[in-house]
């Protein structure tokens, strides 16, 4: 006669109930005096597990809030030595760090570059001679050999987004809201203007600002992160297109530049390859002392 469901049941508890039992003569729980030996309570290796999880995520987020803190109190330093900055010195290192630029073989046979536009109100060193001269004899267009194609940053809200768009003249220039001044996004004719992320040929240099340096490479910025956004973007998309990743130097101050390890890093950080201050170049990464790039000499 074939066992009904219940009949199995009562079988099974049965033979349960005539398991050995760990006994425990002192225990806090009276529910785990007697169980069968194969049991172990439900639950109990994810309950572990996400405790585990929850403890390493609250720690990363303590590391987290802790560097931030750290960036914070170095931003005002530096913002503080910025302002204390005697004008005459600040003016001279302006055009010698500039000059240094004009004159370095990597910057003569860069073709197309990204540069920002200086702000006197952020204590930015200067490149208002930087982009003159670019500009003094643009390129028609990608193919042209004569004349350097220029992009410069317009930001677009205040999430991290900021496009390179294509200038060709000084007069394409307006002032945003912040009064710093930007590309429109169409040119005098109404047309969009040329986006670096879709044009058809890569970017040689960036020339890039921060509020301090170190020799390793390390750039501390104003906490947009709109720098460091658009630079991994761009790495990735020349990565995809299987371009060569574009040299990426900062300009600087002698007082940005600080001692290694003084500027706290993360993930979403991107080091630059070399620094320009008024003593010279400083090169930093394997592609700044790279002989392609025509950087011999930066020591």
């Amino acid at each position: 006669m074939r066992p009904t469901g219940l009949s199995r049941k009562l079988k099974q508890l049965v033979l349960s109930m005539t398991q050995p039992c760990n006994f425990v003569t002192t225990t806090t729980n009276p529910l785990l005096l007697c169980r069968p030996t194969s049991y172990a309570p439900r639950y109990s290796h994810s309950l572990n597990f996400t405790t585990m999880i929850t403890n390493n995520n609250n720690e990363e987020q303590d590391h987290l809030n802790a560097l931030f803190k750290q960036k914070q109190l170095l931003r005002s330093r530096v913002r503080k030595d910025l302002k204390n900055m005697d004008p005459t010195l600040r003016s001279q290192e302006d055009n010698a760090i500039q000059s240094i630029v004009l004159e370095s073989p990597w910057f003569k046979s860069s073709q197309r570059l990204c540069a920002y536009i200086s702000c006197s109100s952020l204590r930015e060193v200067d490149t208002s001679k930087l982009l003159s001269e670019i500009l003094q004899n643009p390129a028609q267009d990608d193919h042209t050999k004569v004349g350097k194609t220029l992009y410069v940053p317009r930001v677009e809200d205040k999430n991290s987004h900021m496009r390179m768009l294509n200038i060709s003249s000084i007069d394409d220039l307006i002032a945003n809201s912040m009064n710093i001044l930007e590309p429109a996004s169409v040119d005098g004719d109404g047309n969009e203007r040329k986006n670096v992320m879709q044009a058809n040929e890569p970017v040689d240099l960036f020339l890039l600002p921060g509020l301090a340096f170190d020799r390793s490479g390390r750039r501390l910025g104003r906490g947009g992160g709109y720098y460091d956004t658009f630079l991994k973007n761009y790495q990735e998309l020349v990565k995809a297109r299987d371009w060569k990743q574009p040299l990426l130097v900062a300009l600087s101050y002698s007082l940005q530049i600080l001692d290694e390890g003084v500027i706290p890093v993360t993930a979403n950080d991107v080091p630059v390859d070399a620094l320009v201050s008024p003593a010279g170049v400083i090169p930093i990464s394997p592609d700044a002392l790279d002989s392609d790039c025509a950087i011999k000499g930066m020591r």
